[in-house]
């Protein structure tokens, strides 16, 4: 399969991103496609004896999609962009997926409005890897999606299903909806509503987990809307950093502790490691008809080699079609949820429940024995 890259995305590109497809190719023969100043991808190509040895084709564009642009803005004035290029190629099957470490906001409107999304998907979603005590654990919406309606988290929850027992391996994943307490009436209106949903699914949704509980590996899934999703990778990704930084001080003291550094280094390596964003390499953009991922802004070039090996697994596990089904197969479950709601809200408002062959006058509309006597007299 052909990964299409775009290799003026990023803060580094596009020498990082050049020299992380490169080692790609090198490494797991993937056959890539860079995206962009043709002129500029040569000459890196030929500084990292790429040239003629690897399966790598360059495609020429004449504009860059900067990380100050305005995705408005973008998909209006930017179409010969390496981004919207390289989506396109997606889009005719001249690529098997694509990888970007560009402006988040552009790589989700060009994805949204060239591929367009999954049937029975409103929005597409950013899922991100966390690692947890008992392994890693998928979190969506990372970013796409601010404001998001009940049965867009449903989505979401079914696509975080898919992706934890295709990609994680995990048999039956635990699903766990992001709030404020564990216990079901816990949230706000669009929660509580999203509650009742996943828990007429099919998948094993196991209710409300709070945040104190996403790195400990009770859920397998966590399902929240993009702004709260935002939040948490942010703080997540400095309380990294600083635990990092805290930790070479503390070895740095004096020569006992350079000693106990020495001794626990493999250790070490091994825990920064499993919080290192880089070994995922990035964000895979669930919803939309093609193998979109995400790199992180910053991607150095291990985590575009990464990036582009998480695109293969993807596409070669056939990821979107596990997520067709599954979203058609829940959504007679949530019809059927629905419909018990509304049973439920007639009774409460009328007294009465509407039978199946047809509707039964509430009491209220009933005469009842004293209007009959009226009547009569």
């Amino acid at each position: 399969m052909k990964i299409a890259v775009d290799a003026m995305g990023g803060d580094y590109a596009p020498e990082a991103v050049v020299e992380g497809a490169v080692m790609a190719a090198r490494e797991y023969g993937t056959e890539i496609i860079l995206i962009g100043l043709s002129a500029t991808i040569q000459a890196i190509l030929v500084r990292l004896d790429a040239v003629d040895k690897l399966s790598v084709q360059v495609v020429h564009a004449d504009e860059v999609v900067e990380m100050r642009d305005l995705p408005s803005k973008v998909l209006r004035s930017k179409r010969k962009s390496s981004m919207k290029i390289g989506l396109d190629l997606l889009k005719e099957g001249a690529a098997a997926a694509f990888v970007s470490a560009g402006n988040t906001g552009a790589v989700l409107a060009y994805s949204t409005v060239i591929l367009r999304t999954v049937k029975g998907v409103d929005r597409p979603a950013i899922a991100i890897q966390l690692p947890t005590l008992k392994g890693n654990a998928i979190l969506l919406d990372a970013g796409a999606n601010v404001d998001c309606k009940p049965s867009q988290l449903f989505q979401f929850g079914i696509m975080g299903h898919v992706f934890a027992e295709y990609i994680l391996g995990k048999e039956k994943p635990l699903v766990g909806l992001l709030s404020i307490g564990e216990e079901d009436g816990k949230g706000n209106e669009i929660v509580r509503e999203v509650f009742q949903m996943l828990k007429a699914s099919h998948i094993n949704f196991i209710g409300n987990v709070e945040g104190k509980e996403v790195y400990r590996g009770n859920a397998d899934v966590i399902v929240c809307d993009g702004f709260t999703g935002n939040v948490a990778l942010k703080i997540s990704e400095s309380l990294s950093e600083m635990i990092e930084a805290n930790l070479k001080r503390m070895f740095q003291n004096n020569w006992a502790s350079k000693l106990g550094y020495l001794l626990l280094k493999p250790q070490l390596d091994q825990f920064k490691k499993k919080v290192d964003y880089s070994e995922t390499g990035g964000a895979p953009l669930l919803g939309v008809n093609g193998v979109v991922i995400i790199a992180h802004g910053n991607s150095s070039p291990k985590a575009i080699k990464n990036a582009i090996n998480q695109a293969c697994e993807l596409t070669e596990k056939n990821i979107n079609e596990h997520i067709r089904e599954d979203i058609e197969l829940n959504l007679t479950d949530v019809e059927a949820v629905k419909g018990t709601i509304w049973k439920q809200i007639k009774t409460m408002a009328f007294g009465t429940e509407p039978k199946e062959d047809g509707r039964e006058a509430p009491d209220f509309q009933k005469p009842r024995a004293a209007d009959k006597d009226t009547d009569e007299t």
